[in-house]
């Protein structure tokens, strides 16, 4: 028996289900669910996934039986439908579309009116008795044919249509009569002939170019960069299926339209019933932005009982789905048809929104909730606003559709290639388009903003952006925007490329100007109930890296458990301390750098309170200084003067300290324990001051403090030993002598490969290990993180690597020796508490791979908690399974 390629649907019966979206795509399997639902659905049938893959797999050819499956669809569809592809009297028109397991909203190709020629268009206008209407769709046909499966470009019939327009004096479509329709078919047909092409007036050979073309734009630059973007895999999904579908028509007169609609507010995720509809017009005007539509609610007063069935399927399939639907939908002479429903893109905020609401509603759980946010998501409700006193001040020159929330700044620039370019070197870009497509998808993602002049809010920027989380304002029809001068027009404002504007996808408005970005400091509402749910599920702490109380205040508020990072150098960089930490490193002798530590101690000390009564008795992990001494000081021989005075020795005694510190390879150098076993002074002084700090806390506050003293770099156990020892005596003879009872921690931090190798020795010595990523991702690789700028873009363009291993962890590499390490710490120590605290504490990608190997918690910046709180919870789930 040969192999199931075609799947028809028709009359509340259908070949496929809801599940069967690898193989349907995500639009041919929802057809098939309506249709056995009983929804109003025209009949069709699509061609599988498995063809597209079939098609690369043997250079662009189909399966021997595919046209013989076709061909029996089609037979069944015109038996359905009482009418005949190609049939001068009642023929059949189709729409032919593409749908892949995962939406990628207008990145491949869709054709409409498929039947229609110079024979057939005669015969639609007598069927309909509208013969304006015939050939509107007939010139319609032409254009997309003629772009998509013939690759003449789009803009030149648009240059066509607005030529008869303004020979006219008219500026819509829809004052078009039939005459002139007729005669931009004839104009259509010399493009065609300009170009070098024939419109095929064959209908069946029309299909199959049809087809070809679908298939084809699979593997066309938008739907690959959009697939890059969306982390979607070559190969990873079997390809596009072809969906073939009887049209309807929203454009036959005033009782006929189309629109879209979502069962919640995809901006908000309010539960209210949000869309867009045309009177008089084809889907593709909504989505492509061209004619601006009207509210759905429009709908209600041009017809009642069109409006409130669609309310009624809108409610029904939300609650057959238990999401959140973006359907599609025409009317045709009164008569309402579902042309497509997908779960719909929707902003952070109304993902968090909707995953929550849907809980209370019982439609779903707790942990699908958690599943259904993307931890990006939970980051972008954290979306910079702009400053409360600047937006103030600032001059409003424009205002749209609020279309995607939040606030970008951004130099303006026209071409999607030139904002890809300009955001490559390191500007901030917002991106001005007149309305954009599918082309525009690589700009988009460079982009900090998005504005168009021209659309609606379920237009291709508005959705794409909102699946971006990127800030954006469409529809802002006071611009004009004039792509040859590189520049768009307010009444007399005029901004030229290059210039700063400011945007606010809140509200919709547009400011000349560049205004400051601020983050919340915070979680309330839906967000903060996700996170506890989150924080129900998870097995992983979740700690913040942080150097002052301003941070790790922030953090708490977003629900960090402790400091799993506090790096003391950070502290000697302020302006009241970097003159004596240079004293201590230019003494000569013990006793002078003692001198100079003494005079750091209190200021250290009054830092780590600062810490300590912001965590209010959580775990904080305080490294000892790490960074090569050098670092401390100035090589520029005008800083050099200035600190020389300052440190009271010559300058040539400066520039020989200097130089006999500098070193070929600094992050292999004297560094970390190394620095602590040549000058132990260093490590008693910061000893001193971390639990002279919790003395003093204890005593004064009756603040409890865990204190987790943290030697950086070790490679051996015997440098963790010396350390140790020196830290132990230090912090044994404070306690003693404040008769307090103070429980701390020695531990180390496991940056070297060596000492994941030996993790079950160290771990003796050892009361914590604390992973830091970042050096180990560098020594194991054996790539410097400074230089790697210059090597790593060419690895991951030309897939040597899959991820930036500095951003997300390397599994097979840098992952094992984690996983060996916890496991052989935590077998010589049963009690031993592991962590990580790199970059890689934040990555979801890598928290997943945390998670499975056993770590105790994860450490991240501040504004990156959430997203770990909501990733180590979908972590646990994942690892469950």
């Amino acid at each position: 028996m040969s192999k199931k390629w075609v799947y028809f649907f028709a009359n509340k019966q259908a070949e496929g289900r809801a599940d069967m979206k690898d193989i349907l795509g995500g639009k041919g399997a929802n057809l098939a669910e309506m249709t056995n639902l009983g929804i109003p659905v025209p009949p069709g049938f699509t061609i599988s996934t498995e063809v597209c893959k079939y098609y690369y797999d043997h250079g662009k050819t189909y399966p021997e039986d595919l046209k013989q499956q076709v061909d029996e669809a089609l037979k069944r569809l015109e038996e359905v439908t009482g009418k005949r592809l190609g049939d001068p009297e009642r023929p059949l028109l189709v729409s032919v579309r593409s749908g892949a397991a995962v939406s990628m909203p207008g990145m491949m190709d869709t054709i409409l009116n498929l039947g229609l020629n110079d024979e057939t268009v005669v015969g639609l206008a007598k069927l309909t008795n509208n013969e304006r209407f015939a050939y509107d769709a007939y010139r319609r046909f032409l254009q997309m044919f003629g772009d998509t499966a013939l690759g003449i470009p789009h803009a030149e019939f648009e240059k066509a249509l607005e030529k008869r327009k303004e020979e006219k004096g008219v500026k819509l479509d829809v004052e078009l009569d039939a005459d002139d329709l007729k005669a931009l078919v004839e104009d259509y047909k010399e493009i065609y002939k300009k170009h070098g092409k024939e419109f095929p007036q064959d209908t069946y050979k029309q299909l199959w170019a049809a087809i070809d073309a679908v298939f084809g734009s699979w593997m066309n630059e938008r739907a690959i960069k959009y697939r890059q973007i969306n982390n979607i895999k070559e190969g990873e999904l079997l390809g596009t299926a072809v969906n073939i579908v009887t049209m309807v028509f929203g454009n036959m007169g005033d009782d006929c339209g189309t629109g879209v609609c979502f069962t919640r507010n995809p901006n908000t995720g309010e539960k209210i019933p949000y869309g867009e509809f045309l009177q008089n017009a084809q889907g593709e005007d909504v989505v492509a932005g061209i004619r601006t539509p009207v509210p759905l609610e429009e709908l209600k007063k041009i017809n009642e009982a069109v409006y409130n069935e669609l309310l009624s399927i809108m409610e029904r399939l939300e609650k057959h789905y238990r999401d959140m639907q973006d359907i599609e939908f025409t009317i045709e002479k009164g008569k309402l048809y579902i042309l497509q429903t997908r779960n719909g893109k929707r902003t952070s905020q109304a993902a968090i929104k909707i995953a929550v609401d849907l809980v209370h509603e019982g439609l779903i759980d707790k942990e699908t909730a958690v599943m259904r946010v993307k931890p990006e998501d939970v980051e972008r409700v954290l979306h910079p606003k702009f400053d409360d006193e600047e937006v103030k001040n600032a001059k409003v020159i424009a205002k749209g559709l609020p279309a995607s929330p939040g606030a970008a700044t951004g130099k303006v620039y026209f071409d999607a290639k030139k904002a890809e370019e300009m955001h490559k070197n390191g500007e901030a870009v917002i991106l001005v388009r007149p309305e954009t497509s599918p082309e525009d998808v690589g700009g988009m993602n460079a982009a900090e903003g998005i504005l168009t002049a021209r659309g609606g809010m379920t237009s291709h920027a508005a959705v794409v952006a909102r699946g971006m989380g990127k800030p954006a304002v469409v529809g802002a029809e006071e611009i004009v925007v004039d792509e040859e001068k590189l520049e768009f027009k307010v009444g007399d404002v005029v901004v030229k490329e290059g210039e700063w504007i400011s945007i606010d996808g809140t509200t919709g408005n547009v400011y000349l100007g560049k205004i400051t970005t601020v983050k919340p400091q915070g979680l309330e509402g839906e967000v903060a109930e996700l996170l506890t749910w989150a924080d129900e599920i998870r097995r992983l702490g979740v700690r913040t890296n942080a150097d002052v109380p301003r941070d790790a205040k922030v953090a708490r508020e977003f629900g960090a458990e402790g400091i799993g990072l506090c790096r003391t150098e950070h502290m000697f960089f302020e302006k009241d301390r970097i003159p004596k930490v240079r004293r201590m490193i230019v003494a000569k002798t013990k006793e002078q750098r003692e001198a100079a530590l003494a005079e750091l101690l209190p200021l250290q000390k009054e830092d780590f309170k600062g810490l300590f009564r912001t965590m209010k008795g959580l775990p904080v992990t305080i490294r000892l200084i790490d960074p090569p001494l050098h670092e401390f000081l100035p090589h520029e021989e005008d800083q050099m003067k200035e600190v020389a005075e300052q440190v009271g020795i010559t300058v040539e005694e400066l520039k020989s300290i200097v130089e006999q510190l500098h070193e070929l390879n600094p992050m292999l150098g004297h560094r970390g324990c190394r620095l602590t076993i040549t000058y132990p002074e260093i490590a008693v002084m910061q000893t001193k001051a971390i639990i002279g700090a919790a003395i003093e806390l204890k005593k004064e506050e009756n603040i409890d403090v865990i204190p987790e003293i943290m030697i950086p770099l070790v490679g051996h156990i015997n440098e963790l030993k010396y350390v140790k020892k020196v830290v132990k005596e230090t912090a044994d003879a404070l306690i003693k002598e404040s008769g307090i009872d103070l429980t701390y921690k020695v531990g180390t931090m496991i940056e070297i490969p060596r000492a994941a190798v030996t993790a079950d020795q160290i771990a003796q010595e050892a009361e914590f290990f604390s992973f830091g990523t970042n050096d180990l991702t560098q020594m194991t690789f054996g790539f410097s993180r400074d230089d790697v700028g210059k090597f790593l873009p060419e690895y991951l363009e030309k897939g040597i690597l899959e991820h930036d291993p500095f951003k997300s962890l390397d599994w097979e590499g840098v992952g094992q020796l984690v996983k060996m390490g916890t496991e052989k710490g935590k077998a010589a120590r049963k009690d031993l508490k592991v962590g990580v605290c790199g970059e890689h504490g934040g990555d979801p990608r890598s928290i997943l791979f945390f998670d499975a190997a056993g770590l105790d918690y994860v450490s991240c910046s501040p504004y990156r908690v959430p997203v770990a709180r909501i990733a180590a919870a979908q972590a646990t789930i994942k690892n469950r399974k």
